[in-house]
C-alpha cells in the first residue's frame, strides 16, 4: 500500500485514513503500508510525502546528465500555445497536450540548467529525442508503441514549487521498491511511456505492465472522480456490501 500524497494542497490525513479504512472493508489487505507499525515494511517509507529526497536525488541525476532542462512557461501559456494530442490519439486517453518546446534548448546546446540554481527556480522537462519509438509489451492489450514528438512531448518532471512530478515518483519507488508488476488503466498508456524513458535515464530496468479496461456507466462514460455517487465511500453509505462491488453488482448512474 502507497499513499500517493505528493500535493501538499490536495492531501490530507483524513483522506489518506479514509483510503485504507474503504480498502478494508472491501476486503483488501497489504503486507507492507504506511498503516503498518514502524517503518511500514523494507522499502519504506510507503507515502509519497515522506520520499522527497529519493526524488530530489533521482532529479539530480536526470539534471546531471543532460536530460532536463528548465521551463519557465505559465499553466496560461501552455494552454493558448500547446500542441493537442494527434488525430490518432486513441479513445480513451486522458492525455495532456504535447509541449510545444518554447523553453527547450538547441539540439546543440546544454541541457543541464547553465545558470539556474536548483529545481525551484523553474519547472524541469525531459528532453525527448523527436521521432523515437518507444515499444513495449502489454500483458493485456498486448504490443505498444508510441512515437516522442507525435503521441507525446517533452513532459514536466519537477514543478517550481519543489514538488516532483507523478511520472518521476512513481518511476523511483517502481525502482527502489522493487515492483515487478504494474497494474492500471489503459487510460495511463502515455504515463508508462514516459516512466519507462526515466527509468531508462536512471538505469533501472522497468516492470511488467497490465493495463486494465476502464469500468464506464451504462452511457459508456468512464467513471471519475466527478461521479462520487459511486465512490467506495458512497456506497458503503447507500447499504451495498463488497460483495455487490467485487461482483459489479452496482446501481445504474443517472
Amino acid at each position: 500500500m502507497r499513499m500517493d500524497d505528493l500535493d501538499p494542497e490536495r492531501s490530507r490525513r483524513e483522506y489518506a485514513d479514509a483510503a485504507v479504512e474503504d480498502l478494508l472493508w472491501l476486503g483488501i489487505r497489504w503486507a507492507e503500508g504506511p498503516d503498518k507499525s514502524g517503518i511500514g515494511g523494507p522499502y519504506g517509507p510507503y507515502a509519497q510525502s515522506k520520499r522527497h529526497a529519493l526524488y530530489l536525488n533521482a532529479f539530480r541525476t536526470l539534471k546531471k546528465n543532460g536530460y532536463l532542462y528548465p521551463c519557465k512557461c505559465t499553466r496560461k501559456e501552455l494552454a493558448m500555445s500547446a500542441i493537442a494530442p494527434h488525430e490518432n490519439a486513441r479513445a480513451g486517453d486522458d492525455d495532456e497536450p504535447i509541449y510545444p518546446g518554447t523553453c527547450r534548448p538547441g539540439i546543440d546546446k546544454s541541457l543541464n540548467g547553465t545558470g539556474i540554481a536548483g529545481p525551484e527556480a523553474a519547472n524541469w522537462r525531459f528532453r525527448l529525442n523527436d521521432g523515437e519509438p518507444v515499444e513495449f509489451t502489454d500483458l493485456h492489450l498486448g504490443p505498444q508503441r508510441f512515437v516522442a514528438g507525435v503521441d507525446f512531448g517533452d513532459f514536466l518532471v519537477w514543478r517550481r514549487d519543489s514538488v516532483p512530478s507523478y511520472q518521476l515518483a512513481c518511476a523511483v519507488d517502481d525502482a527502489t521498491m522493487a515492483i515487478t508488476e504494474v497494474v492500471r488503466g489503459a487510460d495511463l498508456l502515455k504515463s508508462t511511456v514516459r516512466q519507462i524513458l526515466l527509468l531508462r535515464a536512471l538505469g533501472y530496468a522497468p516492470p511488467a505492465w497490465y493495463h486494465c479496461t476502464l469500468v464506464a456507466d451504462h452511457h459508456g462514460r468512464r467513471l471519475a472522480k466527478r461521479f462520487d455517487a459511486l465512490s467506495l465511500r458512497a456506497l458503503r453509505q447507500r447499504g451495498l456490501t463488497p460483495m455487490n462491488i467485487l461482483s459489479a453488482e452496482l446501481p445504474v448512474l443517472a
